[in-house]
């Protein structure tokens, strides 16, 4: 298999350990991230002044001539499935798709083919040049299976790198269009009293807590105010609906980006999202707030009212701000559609 070897010196006043000096120091245009470095120091693939180095922790000098073997990309034991994709940009670096409903995003083993990674292997097919040594598409950010909207996938080690750091900062934007029972409202007092919740200028309802896999139903989030890992939603109501009304189209923005983030801070909220199978998506609504044909398609919607709307981030590659919207589904549009008759 062939392989090419990147060489860089250790400048001056390293971190104590190889990863984290290799990590500082290696070029930007190697596109090597500090995991796969650590992964190639365990290969024996990285030598210090010539000599090779296993050991992560190992003391490293300023000066010191560092060599890195990186290996051509395998092929991945994916397959390659010929699935349509609303592709909405492609270049050599990455590619946005608009994500429909019910597709998972990543194989697992409840769900080892038909996903999106399957679909990308088959249309990207050459054009993948590999991401962690092998040639597959780079994940950044996963949408829920029930989730419909966009989302970015690299193609090449550099473009993951550069997504993956702009995710990681926060730097990313994305806003979510979300059906959910109630009205949030700064003057509802049944919400101000709930913890972790206040109102921003402009009626933004904003949501910051901690979020961890519940202890006893591995499928749910919970919040938390101890532990988990931070989180910050908000959200702002875009229409009502119902006399009175009973349901709002909110939209809502990302700061952090935790597995069913939104789901679960809004029902936390107690606004949860129409169609939640998880955290609690069929209420009954107050008699008479809807038609009998908007109501049933209310209590009859089969996945959660979320789709991802706008994602907008910095190219990794060209520096050249994208920014991309994808109009809501037909299932959800049509609900609106009788919900606003």
């Amino acid at each position: 298999m062939s392989s090419t070897s990147v060489s860089f010196v250790i400048a001056a006043d390293p971190p104590p350990r190889l990863d984290k000096a290799i990590a500082r120091d290696v070029p930007e245009g190697a596109a090597l991230s500090r995991t796969r470095l650590a992964r190639l120091v365990a290969d024996g693939a990285v030598t210090v002044d010539g000599i090779v180095a296993t050991d992560p922790k190992a003391r490293v000098s300023e000066g010191s001539t560092i060599e890195v073997r990186v290996e051509e990309a395998t092929e991945s034991h994916i397959a390659a499935e010929d699935i349509p994709l609303d592709v909405v940009f492609e270049d050599d670096a990455l590619i946005v798709v608009n994500k429909p409903a019910g597709m998972v995003v990543h194989p697992a083993p409840g769900s080892p083919s038909g996903t999106l990674v399957n679909a990308l292997m088959f249309h990207c097919g050459d054009d993948l040049s590999g991401v962690g040594g092998l040639k597959r598409p780079g994940i950044v950010h996963r949408i829920d299976k029930d989730t419909s909207g966009l989302l970015v996938v690299a193609k090449s080690d550099a473009a993951h790198h550069g997504l993956a750091a702009q995710f990681a900062a926060h730097s990313v934007e994305r806003y979510y269009r979300a059906l959910v029972y109630g009205v949030p409202d700064a003057n509802d007092p049944r919400l101000r009293g709930i913890k972790g919740t206040n109102f921003e200028p402009g009626n933004v309802l904003k949501l910051t807590t901690q979020l961890a896999r519940h202890k006893t139903d591995r499928q749910r989030q919970a919040v938390l105010f101890h532990g988990g890992r931070h989180a910050v939603t908000r959200a702002r109501v875009v229409a009502r609906y119902g006399t009175p009304a009973v349901l709002a189209q909110v939209e809502c923005w990302l700061e952090t980006g935790r597995t069913h983030q939104i789901r679960v801070h809004m029902a936390h909220a107690g606004h949860g999202l129409v169609g939640d199978p998880v955290y609690g998506g069929r209420r009954k609504l107050a008699r008479g707030a809807l038609g009998d044909n908007a109501a049933a398609a209310v209590q009859n919607f089969a996945r959660q009212a979320l789709h991802a709307a706008v994602l907008g981030f910095e190219h990794p590659v060209t520096g050249e701000l994208l920014r991309f919207e994808a109009p809501l589904p037909e299932d959800f549009s049509a609900l609106l559609d009788l919900l606003g008759a």
